[in-house]
């Protein structure tokens, strides 16, 4: 037997390959509840892929000081003055930390710590961002091509998406002049 052995997942021609690789992708009618604009939204087609998800799982959701890895892909567009964007979550471990980092695109990766405090960071090839725990992340394609990105978090972290779905963020990313601009909703 070889010590030598192939990788378990490659990244080849902008996509995962290999086993164990789980792949969404989530369309207006799933994201509902996370666009302020209704109005806007109801005018769309709701099966307009608004972004891709790809990840490994190499272990078992809630394998203490295991590692998940995945690719979100963000389609351009908007709704109303609105960017499209993911849903956004804390992590069921509240804190959990992860990092983010930015493959292809422009966008922005919007912050809400515990408090509702919200901030957001530039995201553009090479940027690396650090998500601290006890902090709701999601980002926003905020240019005309696809904003892809990696992340890495912890297998035991798991996924709050219900906090965000009631209660939202309390700012949002709007275009305005057409620059990206947190707003009060």
């Amino acid at each position: 037997m070889s010590s030598i052995l192939e990788p378990e997942i490659t990244f080849i021609n902008g996509k995962l390959k290999g086993k164990n690789i789980d792949r969404i992708d989530r369309r207006l009618k799933d994201l509902k509840d996370i666009f302020f604009d209704k109005a806007a939204l109801k005018k769309m087609n709701p099966e307009t892929v608004v972004y891709e998800v790809e990840s490994y799982f190499p272990v078992t959701p809630d394998t203490e000081g295991g590692l998940f890895y995945g690719i979100t892909y963000i389609h351009p567009g908007m709704v109303g003055n609105e960017y499209f964007m993911t849903k956004g979550h804390f992590h069921k471990i509240r804190n959990r930390s992860e990092f983010y980092c930015t493959l292809h695109g422009e966008g922005m990766l919007l912050l809400m710590d515990e408090n509702r405090n919200t901030w957001a960071e530039k995201m553009y090839p090479g940027s690396i961002h650090y998500i601290k725990g006890n902090t709701a992340h999601r980002t926003a394609n905020t240019g005309n091509s696809i904003l892809s990105f990696s992340a890495f978090w912890p297998a035991d972290a798991g996924h709050d998406y219900a906090t965000i779905s009631e209660e939202g963020f309390s700012k949002i990313l709007i275009c305005e002049n057409g620059k990206p601009v947190l707003a009060g909703k």
